[in-house]
């Protein structure tokens, strides 16, 4: 069958206007309506230029099909995920290209309760409706638009998964990217006993200071000289849409999502012991143990936001985490957030009375990793298959990619779902050296 170039596995993302237009975004607006059935869907949309447009063409399909519309206006991704069940909704659309760079956009797509819409369980559908020019009639009765502004009730909803009354009188340098980020920690920073020292914080289209993901070296430069300028006790820095969130300790030193995953655990079973936590393939040992000792039940699941909320629907888990810095919360509808792991993080440092550094300082030494790396060869399918054969001795695991553990290290190796790039992790049982050496001897073998 045909194909939009748009149209990934979880959601839709392209440049604009070759892969991604108002034309398109039209189409996508009736068609969405369509596969949903819906009478009322909320939208929102993020900094970038084309996003007015492509809202405006969207909001004109959904009411030509007779759905009414709640333009919740600048926002961010988490926002429509809270607002989808809050404002008895059928479904959400938030206009978004994450962290991809100015000149891309994109849409993710909720049913009602913010039950994600991905390629497999919708997008499919929808992008064979649209080929098939198969959109429906225009509604005799062109839906309505109302415009609500749901920050107040987004920040209020947040109350329920910290105390600020248990939040230490922090010195925070808070970085927003230049995303939406900026609009909720203004909305948020009266109601927390923190100092926040805000850098970049005005949304602006251009991203003068580069295109805000963290996960780029390169981009968490300005974020590490205002901790250690300022003597903060923590660093925080936001995608574009801050679905994600990014940690820095008292240092300036990156931590890796991995430990994150396993503080928010931790935090989480200290109130709710016995609960179950999902978590990705990639890295596990730490998760496992944090798991353990924290008296709950852990559960793996297929990497991808879609997998994991489905995963947590399936056995009814608390949180689910993976080591890209997604982080998902059975009180916030399943959905990720980058809000709600800044407050626990806080709340972990404070109740504890340790620096993010002291935190993660052992989980590093027990479990220490490589962080994800990238490789971008010919054949990646090819590539799995011959590493499976040369580490046929260990244990072997398929849930997503290639996972073979052995008794002292483990690796996981996995696809890119829209690029020839293969993405290892690596974790040892307290042995940097042996990780790092395993490490090395799979990229040669990758990369040769």
């Amino acid at each position: 069958m045909e194909k939009l170039n748009s149209f990934k596995a979880y959601d839709i993302r392209g440049k604009v206007p070759s892969e991604l237009n108002a034309d398109l975004a039209y189409k996508i607006g009736r068609a969405f309506a369509k596969h949903v059935k819906a009478s009322k869907v909320v939208v929102g949309f993020d900094i970038r230029k084309s996003s007015l447009e492509i809202c405006e063409a969207l909001i004109n399909g959904l009411t030509d099909a007779g759905s009414n519309v709640v333009n919740i206006g600048l926002c961010g991704t988490e926002m429509i995920y809270f607002s989808t069940p809050y404002l008895n909704a059928d479904g959400g659309i938030m206009i978004t290209a994450s962290h991809n760079p100015p000149e891309y956009n994109g849409m993710k797509f909720v049913k009602r309760d913010s039950v994600p819409v991905g390629y497999d369980s919708g997008l499919n559908l929808i992008e064979e409706m649209i080929l098939k020019n198969d959109l429906g009639e225009i509604s005799t009765k062109k839906g309505t638009v109302e415009k609500i502004d749901v920050m107040e009730a987004f920040i209020n909803n947040l109350s329920k998964f910290y105390d600020p009354k248990k939040i230490n009188p922090f010195k925070v340098v808070v970085n927003a990217g230049n995303g939406c980020a900026g609009l909720a920690l203004d909305a948020i920073e009266s109601k927390l006993p923190v100092k926040m020292i805000k850098i970049f914080n005005e949304p602006d289209s251009d991203f003068p200071n580069g295109v805000p993901n963290p996960l780029l070296i390169e981009n968490r430069k300005p974020t590490i000289d205002a901790v250690l300028k300022n003597n903060a006790h923590l660093g925080v820095a936001w995608d574009g849409d801050y679905d994600r969130c990014f940690f820095f300790d008292e240092k300036g030193s990156f931590i890796e999502g991995y430990y994150i995953v396993g503080l928010l655990a931790k935090s989480i079973l200290k109130k709710f012991p016995g609960e179950r936590i999902v978590h990705d393939p990639r890295l596990v040992w730490n998760t496992l143990d944090v798991v353990e000792k924290g008296k709950g039940v852990a559960v793996e699941s297929k990497s991808g936001h879609a997998f994991i909320k489905q995963k947590m629907r399936e056995v009814n888990s608390i949180y689910g985490g993976e080591m890209s810095a997604h982080h998902y919360f059975r009180d916030n509808a399943y959905s990720d957030s980058g809000m709600i792991p800044f407050l626990l993080i806080m709340q972990l440092m404070s109740e504890e009375n340790k620096t993010l550094s002291d935190l993660v300082e052992e989980m590093i030494a027990t479990f220490p990793c490589s962080g994800e790396i990238n490789s971008t060869i010919a054949d990646p399918a090819g590539k799995i298959k011959e590493i499976e054969k040369l580490y046929a001795d260990g244990k072997v695991e398929k849930v997503d990619g290639l996972s073979v553990e052995y008794d002292d290290w483990r690796f996981n190796l996995r696809m890119s779902n829209t690029e020839p790039i293969i993405r290892l992790n690596v974790e040892s049982k307290g042995d940097v050296l042996l990780m790092e050496e395993k490490t090395k001897e799979l990229l040669d073998t990758i990369r040769n």
